[in-house]
């Protein structure tokens, strides 16, 4: 096995329990409302504590991490992020379940961008694309695993909502311990600095470039319709289509399952044709008329099937491998963590506001459909962000020139 391979394997393993996390909440959510008596702003409130931690994280432990090294900032976070999940399983007030998800946040904040650096670094450039959506793939399994899990231990077994989250904590944190084993981490190596002779980019250049500024945006857009999704759809199951059970955690699933075929050929098509912007100036308004069809669409079970189906082969999943090689096409090497950061800080200040405006439109109207309706709305936007970006076409097998200055 190449080394490149073991690593997409074991970042691969961190998405599914990075997103298993994240997921076993949702499909208890009634649960701790009646156990908390909250309303649905609080629960809401529930996800947006735990992105609102995990978004201030990313821009400080990417630069950190270019500086002092990627893997002594991802391990202890992720070991962070076990304690922070067993501890949501533990609590017995509501504003001490807020604590716990803040500190799950915390955690977790230090695992994007120092990952992606890693894997960036290692990643032959004409696989970038793929290698990335392998790995985006486990967020994928992650997701299946929360929702069915979740759903399983909860309801089926009749542990309670709390067992789900103990569980979990287990794995989590033996997954730290193999990455800090497995894994190489270059930053301030001889051969890093042999192999990349540029210097890296400031945080204001980061910060200014007209295509990565676009790409922010378009993340953002993107994010905020899926964790409509990822928050509320298992909720919508249960309220509008009667279902219970693991039937909620499957149905729920079938998003995540259809983005694996979708994020690979998307990803695969995108290194051949070695371009981003045409495959996500396709993908991002299809995303948005799937998201409003899930809510339209309240009489067609069926319809309803195919309509997940579809956002999962063309929505955030397959969307996420395209532009995280773009960075990676477009930054220094020195800078890929702080540069993933503020990529996926742009994309989870929308995961802070999702799941609490969702909950907020749904107490105003009595439907979750405006909150939905939005999100396919901010699709639209992002695709006109898109279309505004920049991009040099360049051969697939050939080293791309960056086009933000390095500072050398």
């Amino acid at each position: 096995m190449r080394y490149w391979h073991l690593a997409v394997g074991l970042f691969f393993l961190g998405w599914i329990f990075m997103y298993a996390d994240r997921t076993i909440l949702s499909p208890v959510l009634g649960d701790i409302e009646s156990e908390f008596g909250l309303s649905g702003a609080q629960l809401g409130l529930i996800n947006s504590v735990f992105f609102l931690t995990y978004a201030l994280m990313q821009i400080p432990s990417g630069a950190l991490a270019d500086r002092i090294g990627k893997k002594v900032v991802l391990v202890p976070g992720f070991l962070l992020f076990a304690i922070g999940t067993a501890l949501t399983g533990l609590v017995g007030k509501f504003g001490w379940l807020l604590g716990a998800r803040a500190l799950t946040g915390m955690g977790e904040g230090t695992y994007y961008s120092t990952q992606y650096a890693l894997s960036s670094e290692v990643i032959p450039e004409r696989r970038r694309s793929l290698g990335s959506a392998v790995i985006n793939s486990g967020m994928a399994f992650g997701i299946s695993l929360g929702f069915i899990g979740s759903s399983f231990v909860a309801t089926d077994l009749d542990l309670g909502w709390r067992a789900s989250f103990l569980i979990f904590s287990i794995p989590t944190a033996l997954v730290a311990i193999a990455i800090w084993l497995l894994v190489r981490d270059r930053t301030g190596m001889a051969e890093e600095r042999e192999e990349s002779s540029e210097g890296g980019a400031s945080i204001k250049e980061l910060l200014t470039d007209r295509t990565l500024l676009m790409i922010y945006a378009t993340i953002f857009c993107s994010l905020y319709g899926f964790f409509v999704i990822l928050t509320w759809l298992p909720y919508f199951l249960q309220e509008v289509w009667g279902l219970e059970g693991s039937r909620v955690g499957f149905i729920a699933s079938l998003v995540p399952f259809a983005a694996i075929p979708g994020a690979l050929f998307f990803s695969s098509f995108s290194d051949r044709l070695s371009r981003r912007k045409p495959l996500a100036l396709v993908l991002l308004p299809l995303a948005a008329v799937c998201i409003a069809l899930i809510v339209f669409n309240q009489q067609s079970f069926p319809l309803l099937v195919a309509t997940l189906i579809a956002y999962g082969l063309v929505g955030k999943l397959a969307l996420d491998p395209v532009l995280v090689a773009w960075i990676a096409d477009h930054v220094p090497r020195r800078s890929y963590a702080t540069a993933f950061g503020i990529f996926n800080f742009a994309g989870m200040v929308s995961s802070i506001i999702a799941p609490y405006v969702t909950g907020w439109l749904a107490d105003r109207t009595g439907s979750l459909s405006a909150g939905f309706y939005l999100a396919g709305a901010l699709l639209l936007l992002g695709m006109v962000s898109m279309s505004l970006a920049r991009e040099q076409k360049t051969p697939a097998t050939a080293p791309k020139p960056r086009t933000v200055q390095a500072r050398t």
